[in-house]
């Protein structure tokens, strides 16, 4: 199990950075940041976008926040996101506290991270 927060930051980047191969962009890679961001151009509801985020991970003082950051309503990401997961949930949403983790943490995350992917590629977002 890890406890350090910069071990715990630098295990879920790197289940992110793979994304980048799939369309996404890395709009922030510092040692304590990381964003990803579809750039790819399209219309929803009549309304054009040309950024939409996908998901981040940075060091806080005393955790680590990890963000889904999708377009899903709740009841849409909760058939998503696992209990277990959702127990770190900031205030119910896609954002997550984590102050330690393990394998089956990990295999939450990037499940999670692997659903959110599919959702953006059906709906032409990346």
């Amino acid at each position: 199990m890890k406890t350090d927060l910069i071990e715990i930051f630098q295990t879920i980047r790197a289940n992110l950075q793979p994304y980048t191969a799939n369309g996404f962009t890395a709009r922030v890679n510092s040692e304590t940041v990381y964003e990803l961001w579809s750039e790819k151009l399209f219309d929803t509801e009549g309304e054009k976008i040309d950024s939409l985020p996908f998901a981040s991970v940075k060091i806080e003082e005393d955790y680590v926040h990890f963000c889904l950051l999708s377009t899903q309503s709740e009841v849409e990401l909760s058939k998503i996101i696992h209990p277990d997961l959702m127990e770190l949930s900031v205030n119910d949403t896609s954002c997550f506290n984590i102050v330690n983790l393990d394998d089956k943490l990990l295999d939450q995350i990037t499940s999670t991270l692997g659903a959110n992917f599919t959702d953006f590629k059906q709906n032409g977002w990346v």
